[in-house]
């Protein structure tokens, strides 16, 4: 990938002079703990006796000869890593590439480093120092320097290690705490106390070599964490996240403090749908195929999409429906349609499911794991697609005593992920939540879903006839009958008459509101009339508030963009997907229709008829439980009153 405006370019030749140096660090060095207390490790084995474990030899080179070749004692990361494979006597490819990516994220960290010691005048203080000319006036300055190009050099190795293990890194998972030995004196001081850190874990933990490589990694992103945490308070590491550089050759972006992600996509094992094969749930199908294709106009190099700028971009939306209507069935056909667009047109799809087995017992753990699963589906180098299925269970409502500590942390990072300050949409991705109780969800969490897909299944004869025939297969001799099959399913006919049947609302509370409305001001045709009947609304249901007004709009534009995107256009790239941004955005704004009355009025009933609904079903549900409870509670008082009148 180019670079960008505003990313600086760091040089080869800048990071191989820092290569000897790296090399030396990961051969050996000695090493007294300050903070963190040393394990209870055994140190490398020797390969036989009297045969050193080092696989170097003894230099031929006039003039080299006389130079030692021992290692030093202490930390001997290579060795470490040497290790990690059992007897075999041969290092192995993948114990090569990970001391070639230890070595290459030591030599970016040490070149982004001195670079920062240039651009803040650090360099001249330590020559100053060196000279014994350092006043008593910089003193103060010259330790703050220090720590900061402590932690931007720690940032960036604990960065670059990660980014250059991802692509080798398996399932396999270890748990590796939070570094302690975590050294602010001087950027050298603080790589070794890290990398002494770094070889107690891999010889506690990489027992084999993919949990080796899980070791390391897992040890980067924890590290990675904990400086992030201590720059938020330390002084002058201003000029570091104000800078951007990338590095060519790894494609490794350095942004501050933000940790780098690989652009790779997931290997998707799922069983995929095609269109024909989603019976019944009209709008849903039809607003799913609209949205893959919207992800597809993502422009890599802008980052950014045209449909998140011009309006009409579904950020996030939530599917709802009984059990068994084909909530599944349409995560298989989205993500499918997705991958397909993306193997055509070679961008990275990376899909990810968010499930129950991420809520952990270990107190902050389960708040962890949603931040990193939001994480790697925002990743703006990737196309992303996030599930959470069964968010009622996942995501504690707050309040609710039944709900664990892990849930409600899992609550909070998605409302601050979903609609938070900091929430940046730049149209790469897209979260869909699924439910088949969406009444159990926290309010602010679901109303925190742009759109709604009403997942409501086969609906008509037509549609029981189709979904039989489906899944039958074709192993049979049945007859079809008089039934023209699936013709049912095609999305424009259908579509038309599923948003023409909001015309009025479908729950009872909200039809009660919308006669009284048109009762007392007519027809609603204008921006005040609209207003009215929200405004009604809102005082039937206080829970209708300004974000829910901000859902309907957003739909309304999606609508705007009731346009289906060529299929051409994905099937050959070149005609849309490898065009500048603006011209894609031109290109869209030209197919864009009108907004109409009608449009703002389904709308609206659509999203206030789910709004009822859950309502409804909420507080059916509470009033449920209070009874049973009042039941019990009567039935236990009886009992004991018999109980000891006896």
């Amino acid at each position: 990938m180019s670079l960008t405006s505003d990313q600086m370019e760091l040089r080869e030749e800048e990071i191989r002079a820092h290569y000897d140096a790296a090399t030396a660090m990961l051969e050996g060095f000695d090493h007294t703990p300050r903070i963190g207390r040393p394990r209870d490790v055994a140190a490398v084995p020797e390969r036989s006796p009297g045969i050193a474990h080092t696989r170097r030899f003894r230099a031929t080179t006039p003039g080299l000869v006389t130079r030692s070749t021992a290692r030093p004692e202490g930390v001997q990361l290579i060795a470490r890593i040497e290790a990690a494979d059992g007897n075999d006597p041969l290092i192995s490819p993948l114990q090569a590439t990970v001391i070639h990516a230890l070595r290459r994220a030591l030599a970016i960290a040490l070149a982004v480093g001195e670079a920062f010691s240039g651009m803040t005048g650090l360099g001249a203080l330590k020559r100053a120092n060196l000279e014994g000319s350092l006043g008593a006036d910089k003193r103060a300055e010259f330790g703050e320097l220090l720590e900061a190009e402590a932690l931007v050099t720690l940032h960036v190795f604990a960065n670059a290690t990660a980014f250059l293990l991802a692509p080798h890194q398996t399932e396999v998972t270890v748990e590796v705490g939070t570094p302690e030995e975590l050294l602010t004196d001087n950027a050298q001081l603080a790589l070794h106390g890290c990398l002494w850190e770094l070889d107690q874990d891999i010889a506690a933990l990489g027992t084999d070599e993919a949990r080796m490589v899980a070791t390391i990694a897992g040890f980067a992103e924890q590290l990675m964490e904990k400086v992030a945490l201590r720059a938020q308070t330390a002084p002058r590491v201003g000029p570091f996240t104000a800078a951007s550089w990338r590095v060519e050759a790894d494609d490794l972006p350095i942004d501050g403090f933000t940790p780098a992600r690989k652009a790779r996509g997931t290997r998707l094992t799922m069983q995929f749908r095609k269109p024909h094969e989603v019976v019944g749930n009209h709008i849903a199908k039809y607003q799913a195929l609209r949205l893959a294709k919207m992800l597809m106009a993502y422009d890599f190099d802008r980052r950014l999409n045209p449909f998140a700028e011009l309006g009409g971009f579904i950020f996030t939306f939530m599917g709802d429906g009984k059990p068994g209507t084909g909530k599944t069935t349409l995560i298989q056909m989205m993500a499918g349609l997705l991958h397909e667009y993306c193997q055509n047109a070679g961008y990275p799809f990376r899909y990810q499911n968010f499930g129950i087995d991420n809520i952990d017992s270990y107190q902050g753990k389960s708040g962890q794991n949603a931040k990193a699963f939001v994480q790697n589906v925002l990743d703006p180098s990737v196309i992303g697609f996030g599930t959470i299925d069964d968010i009622d269970q996942i995501a504690g409502k707050r309040g609710d005593r039944q709900s664990s500590a892990g849930q409600q942390e899992v609550t909070a990072v998605f409302m601050e992920a979903f609609a938070g300050a900091n929430t940046v949409v730049r149209g790469n991705c897209t979260f869909g939540m699924f439910s088949n109780y969406p009444e159990n969800v926290d309010d602010a969490l679901r109303q925190r879903a742009g759109a709604r897909f009403l997942v409501d299944g086969p609906q008509t004869r037509a549609d029981y006839i189709d979904i039989l025939a489906l899944l039958m297969g074709k192993r049979h001799d049945i007859p079809l009958g008089d039934h023209e099959l699936y013709a049912a399913q095609e999305i424009k006919r259908a579509v038309a008459a599923s948003f023409e049947s909001h015309n009025r609302p479908h729950e009872e509370g909200l039809l009660h509101v919308w006669e009284r409305v048109e009762g007392q001001i007519g027809e609603l045709d204008t921006i005040a009339k609209l207003g009215t009947y929200l405004k009604a609304i809102q005082e039937a249901d206080e829970r209708f508030t300004g974000r829910a007004i901000k859902n309907i709009t957003d739909a309304v534009k999606v609508r705007a963009m009731d346009f289906e995107l060529p299929d051409e256009w994905m099937e050959n790239p070149e005609l849309f997907l490898f065009r500048s941004y603006d011209e894609k955005s031109a290109m869209i704004s030209e197919l864009r229709r009108p907004i109409t009355v009608d449009m703002v009025v389904q709308e609206i009933n659509r999203y206030a008829d789910s709004e009822f609904r859950y309502a409804d079903k909420s507080d059916e549900v509470a009033i449920d439980g209070m009874v049973r409870d009042m039941r019990r509670t009567e039935e236990a008082k009886k009992r004991y009153l018999e109980g000891r009148d006896g």
